[in-house]
């Protein structure tokens, strides 16, 4: 099996590589070196880096308003976001949260607001407990890692090349932490981000 290497592009940031000719297998890789990187991070980097990207956010929605968003509630040390929740709500933003109907579904989208009542599903993540069911206007997506053709690295569900594959198909905007930018090759089914937004 390809092993995966370092090595720092022309603005010295740390590129984590696999192979351009890696097997989809060979992600498990690559997605555990991320995940261990995320999990490595001190809570001041942490917050700090939450601080930037949701600075970024609100700027960048500013300049491109939405009247509906769907959200995320963090999971495995992903960006934790909910300040600019609390932002997008007061300005009169429309959020909801994701549900898995199915292994082999499109993600749901339910109207929420922050504060309201969350309950574990099925699957361990953390969904409104009743709402409407709404098709968001744009979406922000957690990025476990991304690539420089914004590409984007999950933990291998689909869920969300499938929704984005959805006629009509909502704005993407990926989030993710600057040292999750890797190299991996994409796959038929991989759905370009419009826009990352990193703390970096």
């Amino acid at each position: 099996m390809a092993r995966d290497s370092a090595h720092t592009d022309a603005a010295g940031t740390t590129l984590t590589t696999l192979p351009a000719t890696a097997a989809a297998s060979e992600k498990s890789v690559l997605r555990a070196h991320l995940l261990a990187a995320r999990k490595a991070m001190t809570p001041a980097a942490k917050a700090a880096a939450e601080a930037a990207i949701c600075s970024r956010l609100l700027d960048w929605l500013q300049e491109n308003p939405v009247a509906s968003l769907g959200v995320y509630h963090p999971i495995r040390q992903e960006p934790d976001l909910y300040p600019a929740y609390n932002a997008l709500a007061a300005q009169g933003v429309h959020l909801s949260l994701p549900i898995i109907r199915g292994k082999d579904a499109p993600l749901e989208f339910v109207r929420w607001t922050p504060g309201e009542t969350l309950v574990k599903d099925a699957m361990g993540t953390s969904v409104p407990l009743h709402g409407e069911t709404v098709r968001p206007q744009a979406l922000l997506i957690p990025c476990l890692g991304f690539n420089a053709e914004r590409l984007r690295l999950g933990y291998g569900g689909g869920f969300y090349d499938r929704t984005l594959a959805q006629d009509p198909r909502p704005l993407a905007i990926g989030v993710a932490y600057a040292e999750a930018l890797a190299e991996f090759a994409g796959q038929p089914h991989d759905i370009a981000l419009d826009l990352i937004l990193t703390d970096a």
